[in-house]
């Protein structure tokens, strides 16, 4: 009777392993679907966002959060309350993404690949759910405000940290977490370019939330002139475009490193989609200060802007700066 017993309980506890191991695995296959739909998502919501303040929609809603006029579903006769609301449903439904994402990640058991690197998403998925609960905070507070340009820019950096997270989480979740490292990083001026992409696309946002985008015509001149004698406006619009011109430098300067060293396949790729979403930019922004200023324009200035931001975020995941360094003894050699 007691060996039956005892049969009976190893038979249960191996099922029970069995779907333990079995929802495990389904978990990690989640999470290669839900890191880069959470990451899409985000991109998504980025681009619509600054599509709201191109066109001036911000208070499309007015000032109720979370509702829209006062009401669940709003009078959709505005086109602005369109847009400001179709914002908001975009935010649910990252925001839904990236939840479902943190509970896979947590039902995922850490698995090692063949390569010796382990999937391990819990912490980096906790970091997109804070940034997530901070971006929503920081789009309130926006609101309530009546969309002051401090707020604004530090509700874009937010979600261009979110989405550097979450492209993080789709490397990871594909490749696993990046193996210590005693190498020196082949590219080390890496970091400086990732910089002044931030710098960049943060003054972009600037400039599109006060409508400064007029205040500076031509190219690559703002107005004729080297330096604008205008109005404060075309002086932002300019620095915008310094940081820009600054940005294409270090990219350019990037690209010519690049092919001058050892670089693996993936990053080599990597440094090229950054050239190639940059010059495409270049392309956008020229056309668009020298032509009609027009929605497409900017809507598509907006999008090639973001995706030059995840080519960053790749690029910097393929140069190792997500990489832990290993701590070298005295006395010995890398």
């Amino acid at each position: 009777m007691l060996t039956q017993k005892t049969a009976g309980a190893n038979h249960q506890l191996r099922r029970l392993l069995w779907h333990r191991r079995a929802a495990s695995f389904l978990a990690v296959r989640a999470l290669r679907i839900l890191a880069p739909a959470a990451s899409f998502a985000v991109y998504a919501l980025i681009v619509l966002g600054f599509v709201v303040r191109i066109t001036g929609s911000g208070m499309g809603c007015g000032d109720d959060w979370p509702l829209c006029n006062g009401r669940l579903i709003p009078d959709l006769s505005d086109w602005t309350t369109v847009l400001e609301w179709s914002h908001r449903l975009a935010a649910l439904a990252a925001s839904l993404t990236v939840f479902a994402l943190t509970a896979a990640a947590f039902a995922a058991r850490p698995r090692r690949n063949p390569s010796g690197t382990t999937v391990d998403l819990r912490k980096i998925s906790l970091l997109a759910t804070a940034l997530l609960l901070i971006q929503v905070l920081l789009g309130a507070v926006t609101v309530w405000l009546e969309l002051p340009p401090a707020s604004v820019i530090l509700h874009l950096a937010t979600a261009l940290a979110l989405l550097a997270t979450l492209v993080v989480a789709t490397f990871r979740a594909w490749s696993g977490a990046p193996q210590r490292s005693t190498e020196a990083n082949p590219l080390p001026f890496a970091r400086l370019t990732v910089a002044v992409g931030i710098l960049t696309l943060l003054l972009g946002g600037l400039t599109a939330n006060l409508d400064a985008g007029v205040a500076c015509r031509g190219f690559p001149l703002c107005n004729g002139e080297l330096w604008p004698s205008g109005s404060a406006l075309s002086t932002i619009h300019w620095i915008h475009r310094l940081a820009a011109y600054t940005f294409a430098l270090s990219i350019a300067f990037l690209a010519y490193r690049g092919s001058r060293l050892e670089l693996s396949p993936r990053t080599r790729a990597a440094v090229w989609a950054v050239v190639a979403t940059t010059l495409l930019q270049i392309g956008v922004a020229a056309a668009m200060v020298t032509g009609p200023f027009s929605l497409w324009w900017r809507s598509l200035h907006a999008a090639i802007g973001t995706g030059i931001w995840v080519t960053l975020v790749w690029f910097a995941w393929e140069a190792g700066m997500f990489r832990r360094r290993k701590s070298i003894p005295a006395g010995a050699t890398a």
